[in-house]
């Protein structure tokens, strides 16, 4: 036996690595279509829920709503269309006990490498638990680690940050002791964690401005929708689940077409909107008047006007300029206005990461991902037996990991039937034009252009953000279309 893959590696059909969203949707519909198959989920932290444990924040919760959010096949029972994050790692770890996926996960274990062995046509994934390398060896590797670093948030350079003499916070390691109870806090940027986070400091800080270079575009949804309410009321749950989701997600994208086709329009009906909800003379178009389009960007959600109440009441203000430098006692601004501040919170974004980090190699040689085109959406060109999970950037996460979910379930069953042991895309030697894997100009996006694998233009190799497409192609999907199959030099005997 290679060396690689000592006889104490514990062995699993399919290691899946994180046990949030992903992890978990991924072993539903891999034992649902494939209950022969075993696995195992490893998680780096000490609780189910990735994202949803990660992020600690006063007022995190979902950008888009619970409905499309949540599994299509466990219900969503709270009354909320938009959800705490409490609330969705409560979901996440009841669902994952429900149906006894809890039981397959191994905890506090760090991910490292992943080192594929063609003689066996099997992986070994090397990882560190209480400071000791564990093993284990799988036939498929799926990765639910999502798209971002949980280590290395985005933070810029703000000249003198370090002469300050109260708190700096950054979201993804937000304190639980933090104390902000009537102190002036100012959060440096106007994105998602922004916009949630502001209303929620409001509740105890003596004020709180949020200070953005540019603006960004807000939609308000109501927290629970009274049309979402009904439905639930006189439809039994599964069945109205299944409808509130449909539902939901129809409108979504029609707005988002609709924003896209006719941008002139969208602005126009954001802007009057806005405009509506905030103090008669305030400056609309100075603090929320972006310059590009709408969905160039992730479109902000604002929870029954949350935001926009708290400016009415003098809690809360937007603030649209530059930082100079920051000084003991606060912020100086490029225009010569200062912010002065007990606590700065860096709201500045993710920084993207493929893979969770982990090293991929086969045979002994390093493989960069960044290198190869996506296939499908969920396999690396000439990688084999392995799956990534990548959701949408103008839709709901779990719609796209739900459709990969299914897709490497049919896979499975597909290699299962025929005996092969090996499956991997393969483009040709052909050119092929590139485009981003994401398709927005976040700044998360535009400052690590090349941090996630290649999408080509054209089907099978085109990461598409379109949903409705993407449904009509898995639904008539050829498995066999630029795929090689094969079986291993070296059957071993799958254990017990």
């Amino acid at each position: 036996m290679h060396e690689h893959y000592p006889d104490d590696a514990e062995f699993s059909d399919v290691v899946i690595i994180g046990a949030g969203i992903s992890g978990i949707g991924a072993a539903y519909r891999i034992t649902e279509r494939n209950p022969q198959l075993s696995y195992r989920i490893l998680e780096r932290r000490s609780r189910i829920g990735g994202t949803w444990d990660l992020f600690r924040y006063p007022g995190i919760r979902s950008d888009s709503d619970i409905f499309t959010l949540s599994f299509p096949w466990e219900p969503w029972t709270r009354p909320e269309n938009v959800a705490d994050g409490e609330y969705i790692r409560e979901y996440l770890t009841t669902t994952a006990h429900k149906h006894g996926i809890d039981e397959h996960m191994r905890f506090d274990t760090y991910v490292k490498s992943a080192e594929w062995d063609s003689a066996t046509d099997t992986w070994t994934v090397r990882a560190e638990h209480d400071g000791q390398e564990r093993l284990y060896r799988a036939r498929f590797l799926f990765f639910g680690t999502g798209y971002y670093s949980y280590d290395d948030p985005y933070t810029p350079e703000f000249p003198g940050i370090e002469r300050f003499r109260g708190d700096v916070v950054h979201p993804q390691f937000w304190p639980e002791d933090l104390e902000y109870t009537d102190k002036r806090v100012v959060v440096i940027g106007s994105g998602a964690t922004a916009i949630s986070l502001i209303p929620a400091l409001t509740e105890k800080a003596a004020h709180v401005t949020m200070l953005q270079r540019s603006p960004t575009y807000m939609m308000s949804m109501a927290r629970v929708d009274p049309m979402v309410d009904f439905i639930r009321r006189v439809l039994p749950r599964k069945l109205s689940h299944s409808v509130v989701r449909v539902r939901n997600a129809a409108f979504h994208i029609l707005t988002y077409f609709m924003f896209r086709k006719a941008p002139k329009f969208g602005r126009k009906l954001i802007r009057n909107r806005t405009k509506a909800a905030l103090p008669v003379g305030y400056d609309v178009d100075l603090h929320f008047k972006p310059k590009y389009d709408p969905w160039d960007q992730r479109m902000c959600l604002i929870l029954d006007h949350d935001l926009f109440e708290r400016i009415k009441q003098g809690r809360a203000e937007v603030v649209t300029d530059t930082i100079d430098h920051v000084d003991e006692t606060g912020i100086v601004l490029t225009s010569g206005a200062r912010l002065d501040a007990d606590v700065i919170v860096t709201a500045t974004g993710l920084q993207l990461q493929a893979l969770g980090g982990i090293r991929l190699f086969i045979d002994d040689t390093e493989v960069d991902p960044t290198d190869r085109f996506v296939y499908k959406e969920y396999l690396l060109e000439d990688v084999p037996n392995m799956a990534w999970c990548i959701g949408y950037t103008n839709a709901s996460w779990t719609l796209r990991a739900d459709m990969t979910a299914k897709a490497v379930a049919k896979l499975l069953a597909y290699m299962d039937a025929r005996g092969y042991t090996h499956a991997y895309p393969h483009r040709g030697d052909g050119p092929i034009a590139e485009k981003p894997a994401f398709d927005l100009q976040a700044g998360y996006i535009k400052r690590s252009p090349h941090a996630l694998p290649k999408s080509g233009t054209h089907r099978p190799w085109n990461v598409r953000h379109n949903y409705v497409l993407d449904v009509i192609d898995h639904r008539f999907d050829r498995i066999e279309e630029s795929m090689v199959f094969g079986r291993a030099a070296v059957r071993e005997p799958r254990p017990a």
